[in-house]
């Protein structure tokens, strides 16, 4: 834990430590998607999705081929819930509170493009069949109110090298994931037999 002498606890002190944005940071900020913005949306393959809930926070990966996040209009994005895990964490929260933020990631590009806004979860089949990939539909889509969009500067994945091949980890330099699930699970779920089994699994689920 912090020292409490050390920690800011008022906005007044925050402001005197950072000082105040340039007119770059706020000038980049609108209430809609615009053109230039949807270029981004409709080039980004992954995105994570934050929402808050009476259960707490969740953080949530979300990806597709580019422009799987549609731009309904310039005020409504459009995200289909694929097959996951079904702890439908990011959907009991939006039920619960329909704010939600975005943030889209292009491989190979620096900067990054954020998205608040409020949701909703629908099962509208018309929606649904619009969403369907190899005949399969997504269980829901969620439709997204967007309130503020802005690109965030390339400093933090320039500073992690993020995209730089040289710096990429090998999966085995890591736990498998049948390990990571054996070690939690004292061994009940998991395995080597797990991992034999993930890639034909993923494969055919995921959609």
């Amino acid at each position: 834990m912090a020292e409490t002498s050390h920690v800011i606890a008022d906005l007044a002190t925050l402001e005197r430590l950072y000082g105040t944005p340039s007119e770059a940071s706020i000038v980049k900020e609108v209430d809609h998607v615009h053109p230039i913005y949807r270029k981004l949306i409709e080039a980004a393959p992954f995105a994570v999705l934050a929402t808050c809930g009476p259960g707490g926070l969740d953080a949530s990966p979300r990806g597709d081929g580019p422009g799987f996040v549609t731009v309904e209009d310039e005020k409504t994005l459009l995200l289909p819930d694929r097959r996951g895990n079904n702890r439908t964490d990011s959907l009991r929260n939006i039920v619960g509170d329909p704010r939600v933020a975005l943030l889209f990631l292009i491989p190979g590009i620096g900067e990054t493009l954020r998205v608040n806004g409020r949701a909703v979860v629908s099962v509208d089949p018309a929606l649904l069949r619009r969403f369907a990939v190899e005949g399969k539909e997504p269980r829901s889509v969620l439709v997204i109110a967007v309130e503020t969009v802005y690109f965030q500067c390339s400093r933090a994945v320039v500073r992690a090298d993020l995209w730089n091949p040289a710096k990429h980890v090998s999966r085995t330099a890591l736990p498998a994931t049948g390990a990571i699930l054996a070690a939690l699970s004292n061994a009940r779920i998991g395995g080597e037999a797990y991992d034999r089994a993930l890639p034909e699994r993923l494969k055919s689920t995921l959609y």
